[in-house]
Parts: structure tokens; C-alpha cells; sequence
């Protein structure tokens, strides 16, 4: 099957965004004959990971457009504490021009059949339309766009960290359905990949029968290849992994914890850096939780996993988070996660594989944190089985080997060649 995959942001050295767009297209370049276009500035990390431009991939060069508003975006957002809303809404702009220039570059090969689909696999935001969708149907060469994933509302009870974090824009955040193409996109679309229920309840009814669901997130068993080992140990051990902002809620995890802590019975690693950290040296000062507190800042990616094998449970009380990369990591390893139950966290863990916290107000959280913990480090015996159970999951649903298969099944339904997959969201556990 010949395909035509669309990753403006895709690069196996970096994180985030660009680090999912690269292992979902790798993954499916192994079942297809794919070839990807991405943005020039990911060209030399893909030809250093042994890919061949012309061949493998084409980078299409649109710093003409991206490099200034690179550049605004950063001068904006340090002259008015705006966030990541902004950014977003400004990468909408020079992603048409990119668009344009990808058409330009293969709207004849595409229109001549040689593409039996082509597949936008990133950016990851449902906010940036894709011009694309339309030439695709004119040219009846099917357009799949996804997985698409984001706009989890902010909850009620935390309105002081929307403040915090900047993000004023997110209050008209549903201008975007405004933008040229928006509505082309969703409606000539052969197959929507939806990333999270909040995706999916963003939608119209009417598109339901076109979405799929297939997480945002995958695990490279390469990269963590090791697991928890061992009896549990006194004082327990947590991790939490995050960028140090207020959402993440790194400070909720300490006050949570503090008792413990405290009585020697429990330590937290802190893994991340941010504007936060002086706030958490600060309370962990206050509070008397030096001698079982760690804070160092950033792991290197290549070293997270001999990190987190240190400690028995991953602790993240974000209360917005969109995927939870960090969640299916720590699971990969064998640790218990504890989530807030609100958009990808509370999909990715079960309750046979983790504990799911309901969202509600910060003390609710933190006391109900509390209690988990508490009972963990009293009756240890049941962690490593549930660990056992969450790696299990992690290993055999959110794979990008097992997102890559998922989705070739849905190209086989696109194309008429076989019946509508099912994939139910959240994944049944293994």
C-alpha cells in the first residue's frame, strides 16, 4: 500500500509533538510502502536516522513563513505571559503555507493515483485545518486526518492555574472552528483518528461514523526495555515526570505525600524543570521535607527509564492533560500510576492497572492522593502485581507497532478492503 504520510512536526531527537509524529510514521512506514513529508527543520535528524530525502522522506522548506512567527510568538508570549493557547493558535498560519507548498510538491502525483491515501498524522491539534482535504477529494484520493487530540477543558475548580498558566485565549478558544478550511477538513475527511474522548465530544454527530479512536501516545519498548524489580522497600518510592508549571500539579503530589514523608514511611522524585520549581524548593523548605524530596530538574530522555526504575508508583495529579506520554512510560516500567480520571490519563490507566482519581477541587485531590499512598505504604503487597498488569497494558495496546496496526486497519477500511475496525476507547486491558 503506497501512502503519502503528512508530519510537518516530526523528529526522533526531539520530545513532544515532533517525537510522536516520528514514531507514528516510523511505525507505519515498516507495514507500508509510505513515503513522509515533514518541515525542513527535521531533515538532518532524519537523514541521521538512516532515512533517505527523495525516497524516504521530502522536507519542504516554509521558514519563510515559520521562522517569523517563530519569532512573534516568542515576543508575544514574554511581553504578556500568554500560553501554550497562543502558540497554538498562531501555528495555524504558517501551516497553511506548508500545506501549500506540500500540494505544489506532490499535487500531481497524488492527482496521477500513485498515493493510494494520504494521511496528516500531525500537527496533533484539531484547531489547524488542513487544505489538503479538499484537493484529496477532488483528486478521489482519501484524506484521513489524525490522531487528532486536545482542547480538554480547563475544569471549573482550578480557575486560578488557568490565570496562572496565561491561558486567557482559551476562553474563545472555539474561534478556531472559524478558520478557512476548518469545516472542509472535518466533513471531507475519508476517516477522522480521534485521540481522546474530549476530541470526540468537540465533533458534530454527524462525523461520529467517520472517527476512530487511536491514542495519541505510544511506548517504544526499545527505549524502555527495563521494569521495576524487586521486593518493595521501605520508605516508599514515587515519581513524577512533568514539565514544572501549575497544571501539572507537583505541588499537590508534595502536600499529599508530606505526612508521609515526614514519618520516613515515603520519598518523591520530582523529574522536570519549570517556572515552579522556586515555589516547590520553597515548600519543601516550609514543610520539613528535605531529607525525602529530590528535585534536580531534567533527565535526559535517554536516562528517564534508569530514573524511574528506581521507584515504585508514578504520582501525576495533573488536572488537564491532553495525552500522558510520561503516564504510559512509567507503565511501560512496571510502576503504578495514580491520575486524575480527567481527559488522556484517565483513559490510558484502568482500574485493574493503576488508581484513577475523580477530578474535584485541589483539596479533594490532595486528600484523596493522600489516602492512596497512605494505604500503598501500609499494604505494599499488592504493587508490584498491579505494576505487573499496568506494563502489561502498556505493552500490548499503546505500542507504536500496535498504533501503526491499528491504523492500517483503518486505511484497509478506507480502501474498501476489509470491515470498520473496532477500538474502543479507553483499550481493553491485555
Amino acid at each position: 500500500m503506497r501512502v503519502l504520510l503528512i508530519a510537518e512536526a516530526a523528529n526522533p531527537e526531539w520530545a513532544s509533538v515532533p517525537l510522536v509524529g516520528w514514531s507514528h510514521c516510523a511505525a507505519i512506514a515498516k507495514l507500508t510502502d509510505a513515503h513522509v513529508v515533514t518541515q525542513v527543520r527535521n531533515r538532518e535528524a532524519f537523514s541521521r536516522a538512516g532515512w533517505r530525502e527523495g525516497v524516504d522522506f521530502t522536507s519542504i522548506d516554509s521558514e519563510a513563513a515559520a521562522r517569523p512567527l517563530w519569532r512573534f510568538d516568542r515576543l508575544l508570549r514574554s511581553a504578556t505571559g500568554l500560553g501554550w493557547t497562543a502558540t497554538t493558535a498562531l501555528a495555524a498560519l504558517p501551516y497553511y503555507y506548508f500545506e501549500h507548498l506540500v500540494w505544489l510538491r506532490f499535487g500531481a502525483r497524488i492527482r496521477s493515483g500513485e498515493f493510494a491515501l494520504v494521511h496528516r498524522v500531525t500537527p496533533l491539534s484539531p484547531t489547524i485545518p488542513s487544505t489538503l482535504a479538499t484537493h484529496c477529494r477532488t483528486a478521489r484520493v482519501p484524506f484521513l486526518w489524525g490522531p487528532i487530540n486536545g482542547g480538554v477543558a480547563w475544569p471549573s475548580e482550578f480557575a486560578e492555574r488557568r490565570k496562572a498558566e496565561g491561558e486567557w485565549l482559551s476562553y474563545v478558544r472555539g474561534a478556531y472552528k472559524l478558520l478557512p478550511a476548518y469545516r472542509a477538513t472535518r466533513r471531507k475527511a475519508a476517516a477522522l483518528l480521534i485521540g481522546s474522548r474530549a476530541t470526540w465530544e468537540q465533533l458534530p454527530a454527524a462525523d461520529h461514523p467517520r472517527c476512530l479512536y487511536i491514542p495519541e501516545n505510544g511506548i517504544d519498548p526499545q527505549r524502555f526495555d527495563r521494569r521495576v524489580e524487586g521486593p518493595v522497600r521501605s520508605p516508599l518510592r514515587l515519581a513524577f515526570v512533568g514539565r514544572l508549571v501549575p497544571y501539572k500539579g507537583a505541588d499537590m503530589l508534595l502536600e499529599a505525600a508530606a505526612p508521609l514523608i515526614r514519618a520516613g514511611r515515603a520519598e518523591v522524585d520530582v523529574i522536570g524543570d519549570g517556572p515552579e520549581m522556586p515555589r516547590l524548593r520553597a515548600l519543601v523548605e516550609a514543610e520539613g521535607l528535605k531529607a525525602g524530596v529530590r528535585l534536580d530538574g531534567w533527565v535526559d530522555n535517554k536516562l528517564l527509564q534508569d530514573r524511574l526504575v528506581g521507584s515504585d508508583v508514578f504520582a501525576f495529579p495533573s488536572i488537564r492533560e491532553f495525552g500522558g506520554a510520561v503516564v504510559l512510560e512509567a507503565m511501560a516500567l512496571g510502576l503504578v500510576p495514580i491520575v486524575v480520571s480527567y481527559g488522556g490519563p484517565g483513559e490510558l490507566v484502568t482500574e485493574a492497572t493503576g488508581f484513577r482519581v475523580p477530578l474535584g477541587t485541589r483539596s479533594e485531590i490532595v486528600a484523596r492522593f493522600r489516602a492512596i499512598v497512605g494505604e500503598l505504604a501500609a499494604n505494599p503487597s499488592d504493587i508490584r502485581s498491579i505494576g505487573e498488569r499496568a506494563r502489561a497494558r502498556a505493552l500490548s495496546s499503546f505500542t507504536w507497532e500496535a498504533k501503526a496496526r491499528q491504523t492500517v486497519s483503518v486505511y484497509e477500511w478506507v480502501l474498501g478492503r476489509g470491515p470498520k475496525p473496532d477500538l474502543p476507547c479507553p483499550a481493553a486491558d491485555a
